[in-house]
């Protein structure tokens, strides 16, 4: 579904992306593991238009991200949902407006309409629409957040969905309970998923594939007994841990 080829990316005197090719399978989850800071979430913010590449070709169902018009990407973003690390829910919006919102701006959907979308996807992220649509987001755990964001991503309805870093900052047991969620997405929606992690157990837990990015490049892609049985050393640090201190990106 998603082709990414020779993607590169500079800020400043920083280069995050030198040559980034990975394919994007369609229904499964992908996860995109590596160290803090090493450009992970740099990749979905471009498959997205949010970022625009210095040089390569990010193609989703055939429309070239980098050279599209504003229409295509229009498509694009309807197609793709992305859920934002802190959730990036509105502070002066409800539970309810906050999921909504996608459908007020972009549907004609009545209203009626909405309210009983938004209630499916909260209760499909296992939240219990009557005990949140009236809470703000300083009233919500981080779980919650991270869930009710979710449901806003979903109310859409889109083919893929793109996770920047979805249990980061959380307990491990809300960890755990983010990863069931996307495991259960994938399953009943049957979206393709694109994961950021540095958290090795929770990539186990709810993908398919995994792809390692190291020094700006994909240095190992297979599935999770492929990549737990790699013999790449960059690989088998992140899986073994190493006396020698942490990878350096140099």
């Amino acid at each position: 579904m998603i082709k990414i080829r020779d993607l590169h990316k500079q800020f400043g005197e920083k280069k995050v992306l030198n040559g980034v090719t990975l394919d994007i399978e369609r229904g499964l989850t992908t996860t995109i593991f590596g160290v803090s800071g090493g450009g992970k979430s740099t990749i979905i913010k471009h498959i997205v238009g949010l970022l625009k590449a210095d040089k390569g070709e990010i193609l989703v169902d055939g429309i070239n991200v980098i050279t599209a018009s504003e229409k295509e990407m229009m498509q694009i973003r309807h197609k793709v949902g992305f859920l934002f690390q802190s959730g990036a829910l509105f502070d002066s919006m409800n539970v309810l407006e906050n999921v909504a919102f996608p459908l007020v701006e972009h549907t004609k959907l009545s209203k009626k309409e909405i309210f009983s979308r938004v209630e499916a996807k909260l209760e499909l992220v296992g939240l219990k629409p009557k005990e949140v649509l009236h809470l703000f987001p300083h009233e919500l755990s981080g779980g919650m957040r991270k869930r009710v964001g979710l449901a806003r991503t979903i109310v859409s309805e889109p083919e893929s969905i793109l996770y920047d870093e979805p249990t980061s900052g959380l307990d491990p047991i809300t960890s755990d309970l983010i990863s069931q969620m996307i495991i259960k997405l994938k399953n009943e929606l049957k979206v393709t998923s694109v994961l950021i992690s540095h958290d090795m157990n929770e990539s186990f837990k709810c993908s398919d594939k995994i792809a390692m990015l190291h020094n700006g490049k994909i240095v190992e892609y297979g599935t999770c007994e492929e990549i737990k049985n790699s013999k790449n050393p960059v690989v088998r640090q992140f899986i073994e841990g190493s006396s020698e201190g942490p990878i350096q990106l140099n």
